[in-house]
């Protein structure tokens, strides 16, 4: 977690992210994107936060927050692993490498390993069927991946 004045930093960015919209209805998609950004992910607080500074009932704040899956209400690990199980990628054995993920770390998907480090998640498609199956860690696309490629990924983001 982080400390009382980190987070006061983080309020106060994001409140002033707020402030300078020129136009605050219709913003809340691109204020959660932001306040997601800040925070790693968006808790009650600052659910409640963004509704006060907008002017709209924390439901509806919590209504999207809760109906895409980009946001998410509990941290993440520093590293986000996701295995596309979309059909192309499952036909290609990413079932095998989801279990793999999941047994080196010991988590299960959708969980995050007890030292912050790395989530495990799956996903639909990302749109790289010809290099199925794929993984994302963050930002990075990996294809054509093996479940005897876990290792060599974990080794990567291991510092």
């Amino acid at each position: 977690m982080c400390s009382n004045n980190l987070k006061e930093q983080y309020f106060k960015e994001l409140g002033e992210f707020i402030d300078n919209l020129s136009e605050k209805e219709g913003a809340l998609i691109a204020v959660l994107h932001r306040a997601q950004h800040i925070f790693g992910y968006l808790p009650q607080e600052v659910q409640k936060f963004v509704a006060k500074k907008l002017g709209v009932p924390v439901a509806k704040v919590n209504g999207v927050v809760t109906f895409y899956s980009y946001f998410t209400e509990t941290p993440k690990g520093k590293y986000v692993i996701n295995v596309c199980l979309g059909t192309a990628c499952f036909v290609k054995g990413a079932g095998e490498v989801l279990e793999e993920f999941e047994r080196k770390l010991g988590v299960k998907m959708g969980e995050t390993t007890p030292d912050g480090k790395y989530t495990v998640q799956s996903l639909r498609c990302v749109g790289a069927c010809g290099l199925a199956p794929v993984v994302t860690v963050n930002d990075k696309v990996y294809g054509h991946f093996t479940k005897q490629m876990v290792d060599k990924i974990l080794d990567e983001y291991n510092e």
